[in-house]
């Protein structure tokens, strides 16, 4: 008995040592979690996305963002590296392969889809399936992690880099690579502009808790920004000012940005919250010992539906939920003409649409 004591108590020490001391890729910044209101007053929960209908990907999964084609063609990004198109109705089909991660894509006004890919940089494709990478790099410095887009009419792009610590790329995933920079918080997300003229990228902003999701107003006077750690959505003037907080103590994190055709905003939260995480948010040490555990043992996304529509000043319009998780990780939604909505996902093996008036 006192040699199996022995034995456990060295294998708690050796337990202890390897969850205080063994080496892990990220270097934790103390910050403040914001207040998480929860899902109440403008979030409460409803079942908005209940009357959602699929179409099928053909073993393909994560639809991460989808735009509507010059042809009514719906055009979904995916997890292999494909672009798919579908009718609304499905089947989808592959369109391209960009030997990437494709995350958000948008069509310019000449027809070309740009793309903006986690692991190579922002890409257009041409209506006959030809890829030209655009930009990998800005001041000197690799586009780690490639996110979400938007163009504005004079075919100037903007577009978020979502961290310039941990690559989509080098880590494997972009869920992997997310994490990471989302445990850490360093904050080292950027937004950046491409001019396809001058073939010159810059940056417009900085500082951003993984910078996400992009759009511009209607009157393209500014864009606005998703910052998926920081739970909230800035506004910065497109001439490069100072950006504001818009909408902040989101109860989840968000994800995409899309401006519908009635001017307003689509996001989606990919799950909710983490309680605990961000309970340890002023704990460095406590959220580096965290990526030390297995990772069965570690957060995790929470299954449930939730899209977001806001106006161009922060202010929430409808949010449509599905508590069950029977389509989750939502990362945003565009619509079609006649009013349906296409829902959008990190993970799911299907493409959401959502009917009219829902």
């Amino acid at each position: 008995m006192r040699a199996l004591a022995k034995f456990i108590g060295l294998i708690l020490i050796l337990g202890g040592a390897y969850l205080c001391f063994w080496p892990v890729s990220v270097d934790p910044v103390a910050w403040e979690a914001p207040q998480n209101p929860g899902y109440v007053g403008d979030f409460a929960p409803n079942d908005g996305l209940a009357w959602l209908r699929f179409v099928d990907l053909q073993g393909r999964k994560g639809p991460e963002d989808a735009d509507i084609g010059p042809d009514g063609l719906i055009y979904m990004a995916t997890h292999d590296g494909e672009v798919l198109r579908s009718t609304v109705d499905g089947p989808a089909e592959v369109w391209v392969n960009t030997g990437g991660r494709p995350l958000g894509i948008e069509f310019g006004p000449d027809g070309v889809l740009y793309v903006a890919d986690a692991f190579r940089g922002l890409m257009a494709v041409s209506a006959d399936g030809q890829l030209r990478l655009l930009t990998d790099q800005v001041d000197g410095t690799p586009i780690l992690y490639a996110n979400d887009l938007d163009i504005a009419s004079d075919g100037r792009i903007y577009f978020t880099d979502s961290s310039m610590r941990f690559s989509a790329a080098a880590e494997g995933s972009t869920l992997a690579a997310s994490v990471l920079d989302l445990v850490e918080h360093s904050a080292t997300g950027r937004v950046l502009r491409f001019d396809p003229v001058s073939g010159v990228t810059e940056v417009l902003a900085t500082g951003l808790s993984f910078a996400n999701g992009l759009a511009l107003t209607e009157d393209e006077s500014a864009i606005l920004v998703l910052e998926t750690g920081g739970y909230r959505m800035w506004r910065y003037p497109i001439d490069g000012g100072a950006g504001e907080v818009i909408l902040k103590d989101l109860p989840g994190f968000p994800d995409n940005l899309n401006r519908l055709s009635d001017g307003s905003f689509a996001m989606g939260l990919v799950s909710p919250r983490n309680a605990i995480m961000d309970r340890l948010s002023g704990s460095p040490f406590l959220r580096r010992m965290v990526m030390r555990l297995p990772d069965a043992m570690k957060p995790a996304p929470t299954r449930y539906g939730f899209l977001i529509r806001t106006d161009s000043s922060g202010a929430v319009l409808q949010t449509l939920q599905d508590p069950t998780g029977a389509y989750a990780l939502i990362t945003g939604a565009v619509d079609l003409p006649d009013g349906r909505l296409v829902v959008t996902s990190l993970t799911e093996p299907r493409l959401g649409i959502l009917p009219s008036g829902q």
